[in-house]
């Protein structure tokens, strides 16, 4: 049986802020979408299930996220997942330029959670909290220099 990764999907409580995060970041909308209807309430489990999505790109095309916002049933809020908690964890990428990347960031007022760490000389890695307190991870390849 063939299987690949087809995207990761994040529910945010503003589709608009977590879209100008990821695009600016590098990411590419593909489609945009509100979606409702009986084949929605059984495909995701939900009654009612409304939710406006964006499908979004990364630059390679091998990466796609899929942000949506729910409209109904009411979102429920969590507390940020942290990263040594169980479950979904994180969504990572690779920059080319980890200060260029956390200088867009910051534009949308997500910083590290402690600073950059550098991994063996290999990487420069961090986490940082974006939109919607989603986890994400930025990791230059400094043996790509």
């Amino acid at each position: 049986m063939a299987i690949k990764l087809e995207n990761v999907g994040i529910a945010v409580r503003d589709l608009e802020a977590a879209i100008a995060f990821f695009v600016d970041l590098g990411l590419t909308v593909t489609g945009r979408d509100t979606v409702s209807g009986d084949w929605t309430d059984t495909a995701v489990g939900l009654d009612g299930n409304h939710a406006r999505i964006a499908m979004l790109q990364t630059p390679d095309g091998h990466g796609c996220l899929e942000l949506f916002e729910y409209i109904h049933p009411t979102a429920i809020e969590s507390a940020p997942v942290r990263p040594n908690e169980i479950g979904m964890h994180r969504v990572a990428f690779s920059v080319d330029d980890i200060d260029e990347a956390l200088a867009v960031a910051a534009r949308h007022g997500c910083h590290p959670l402690r600073g950059v760490a550098n991994y063996r000389d290999v990487y420069k890695l961090t986490y940082l909290r974006g939109p919607s307190d989603i986890l994400v991870m930025l990791a230059e390849d400094l043996t790509k220099n």
